[in-house]
């Protein structure tokens, strides 16, 4: 139980720092675009509610969207997109007062669990699960977008804490995912990743038939690629553009720049 409640306890919080987010904006700054393409600040923390409406059983919004949105690419896009469409005529207060309403009632139900509850079937964006695989999805999920709306109004925050370090551990899990199959490194090739402030880490993969975490760092890597933690999380999460990155000097290689240019390139494991 003391692992469940620590999820409900991230959960809450990583909520709680969105609604602080949210309560001083002003309109303008409500519909400030943000990194995800086509989408606001109120658009990001109207997407968050809407899954946990979907959770709590509610219907679905009954609401045509255009067919031309530019943003949308998918099926997958345009589902989304239903629920953000709906709300989008709306006020900045309106979004955040259903947010905090939505967040509060399923914070509430999940307080009230046992292990029998964390354990029923769930829905999880990788399959059917239980309600404990699911709310470190739900808890990512929230803080990456909470990072969105952050930036689009520059107040940061939340990163450093539980909720942040949980969002770096699901980030940097993909890694070997990321340089064994995407980049398609060679077998026998390590890669280090020194991420400096905010969200600093330090992580090596090796490839020996499949990728995987090293314990210790190599001294001598096939490359390393450093950067800060929340440009590597951005480039992770599909916020921005590698080609750009690169150009820039955010992103320094060590070592096989090719192989380490791959990594960057491939480091979106999101979309």
């Amino acid at each position: 139980m003391a692992a469940d409640q620590e999820l409900v306890e991230q959960q809450g919080l990583v909520w709680a720092s969105l609604a602080d987010v949210g309560r001083p904006l002003t309109e303008a700054e409500w519909k400030t675009p943000t990194e995800v393409p086509g989408w606001s600040v109120q658009d990001n923390l109207v997407h968050v509610t809407a899954l946990e409406w979907r959770l709590l059983g509610r219907p679905e919004p009954d609401h045509p969207i255009p067919d031309d949105l530019p943003h949308l690419r998918n099926e997958f896009g345009r589902s989304n997109e239903v629920f953000v469409d709906s709300r989008r005529s709306g006020s900045g207060a309106d979004a955040l007062a259903e947010f905090e309403a939505v967040t509060g009632q399923r914070l509430t139900d999940l307080a009230r669990l046992g292990p029998d509850g964390f354990g029923a079937e769930s829905w999880t964006p990788v399959g059917p699960g239980t309600v404990r695989d699911l709310l470190p999805f739900r808890i990512f999920d929230a803080w990456v977008h909470e990072q969105d709306m952050r930036r689009a109004v520059g107040k940061p925050g939340d990163l450093d804490g539980p909720v942040a370090d949980a969002a770096m551990t699901r980030i940097l899990a993909a890694l070997p995912f990321v340089v064994g199959k995407k980049a398609a490194a060679p077998d026998g090739a390590t890669v280090v990743v020194d991420l400096a402030p905010p969200l600093a880490e330090r992580v090596a993969v090796i490839v020996e038939g499949r990728a995987r975490r090293l314990e210790r760092i190599p001294d001598a890597p096939s490359v390393r690629v450093r950067t800060d933690g929340e440009t590597f999380a951005r480039l992770a999460c599909g916020r921005l553009d590698p080609a750009a990155v690169l150009a820039g000097d955010r992103v320094t290689l060590e070592g096989d720049a090719t192989l380490g240019r791959r990594v960057v390139e491939e480091l979106n494991f999101l979309f």
